[in-house]
């Protein structure tokens, strides 16, 4: 089958959605079939193949997939995110016909996503729409000088609008499935989270060892200390207020422990003067953007997974830092609790700062029950893998394919 999968997300942006695509588009090219990205260009992209305006999309890895990158400008409310040009729509659809795809898979909901929608309906192609992101929860810290009530009200209204369009929606949570039932849109709806690929997450010892020892180089403060790994966005509504607000008790007890904060976003500027306030400078470190590969490797330097978030969507990253076998401390909220369904793999606790500590305080001073809640997280975390979730994907897609080929003959057949 070929797929044509569009994204306003992608690497080096790095979020959920650029991991759903990245994970699912390798694992469905092992699989045996064929994947198309349509996605933006960034500035900092380390593939830019796809920028000129040539029409012949080349391919060199028979498994990776063609990278189209839409010339984009950047998003006003989010520096991070880039906005494909819109003119471009006639220039995208002519690098998509020499693919020929089978079904259209829409992942986000801007100008990328309405270029998929316009080619799948001008060439009747089935339509499936991931329902990544619960925009409402999101949208105050992206637009904090209208009204929220009204944001929540005008986003409403589009998604409704997108999920009418879509043949099939896929959500990767239990949560966005009950959204999905609320805007009462009466589309077939399947939950499908998002896997992970283990390989990604496995190495050798030395080669940790070796990768640990450029970080430390990089940043001398890591030298003997025990860490505390967050991964993600770099963001408010990641809630790393709270893991700052905590850390203070936490080196007071064990001043061996460094809390290192892994990737990028619009509010690191507010965070590090977060830490000058607390007077932890010295027991902070934000790395800024990592390659995929070196926060695979971060994970299997780190001692400790803390992720405080409020509003994570499928909780990946969860998921990432257990295969790495880091036991885990999170508040059970939205994706964290489908991922981890109580205590599995670490500690899943209320939103409450003695709660988090305390658990934290464990995993330092019990030897055994680290050990033990880091094996349980290896163990655990392999009922996510991405080949699974994959089977399950193709399903869908074959599925959508002869549903929506029969729905188009009965459309032909009444008007003869």
């Amino acid at each position: 089958m070929k797929i044509v999968m569009f994204t306003d997300a992608y690497w080096p942006r790095v979020n959920g959605v650029s991991v759903s695509v990245d994970s699912f588009s390798h694992a469905l090219i092992r699989a045996g079939n064929e994947v198309m990205i349509i996605c933006p260009f960034y500035p900092e992209s380390s593939v830019v193949e796809r920028i000129s305006d040539s029409t012949e999309p080349k391919k060199s890895d028979p498994l990776e997939p063609v990278i189209i990158r839409v010339p984009s400008t950047p998003f006003i409310i989010s520096k991070e995110d880039r906005v494909a040009k819109f003119y471009k729509l006639f220039w995208v659809s002519k690098q998509i016909e020499s693919f020929s795809p089978d079904i259209i898979h829409i992942n986000t909901e801007f100008v990328i996503a309405e270029f998929g929608f316009q080619y799948a309906r001008q060439h009747k192609l089935p339509i499936i729409f991931t329902f990544h992101t619960l925009w409402e929860d999101y949208v105050a810290n992206y637009i904090p000088l209208v009204p929220t009530f009204l944001m929540r009200f005008i986003i409403r209204r589009i998604f409704k609008f997108i999920l009418r369009r879509s043949d099939l929606i896929i959500v990767p949570t239990q949560q966005i499935k009950d959204v999905v039932k609320k805007y009462k849109v009466k589309k077939e709806v399947r939950l499908l989270p998002t896997g992970i690929d283990p390989l990604i997450f496995t190495h050798e010892k030395t080669e940790v060892d070796l990768f640990k020892k450029m970080m430390i180089k990089k940043y001398p403060q890591l030298q003997d200390r025990r860490i505390l790994l967050f991964a993600g966005r770099i963001a408010k509504e990641k809630n790393i207020d709270f893991l700052l607000s905590i850390a203070p008790s936490i080196i007071k007890k064990h001043p061996e422990v460094i809390f290192l904060l892994a990737g990028n976003g619009p509010d690191l500027m507010y965070f590090e003067e977060e830490c000058v306030s607390l007077n932890i400078v010295d027991y902070c470190i934000f790395t800024g953007y990592l390659a995929r590969e070196d926060l695979a490797l971060t994970y299997g330097m780190s001692d400790i997974f803390v992720f405080p978030s409020l509003t994570e969507t499928q909780g990946l990253v969860t998921i990432e830092a257990m295969l790495s076998g880091l036991p885990v401390v999170a508040i059970g909220e939205m994706g964290t609790i489908m991922v981890m369904n109580g205590d599995n793999g670490g500690f899943m606790v209320h939103n409450d700062p003695d709660e988090f500590s305390k658990r934290i305080l464990e995993l330092l001073e019990d030897e055994g029950l680290y050990r033990r809640k880091s094996e349980e997280a290896k163990n655990y975390a392999q009922r996510w893998t991405i080949d699974s979730m994959t089977i399950e994907l193709e399903n869908i897609y074959r599925y959508a394919v002869k549903t929506f080929n029969k729905t188009d003959k009965k459309r032909k057949d009444s008007r003869q």
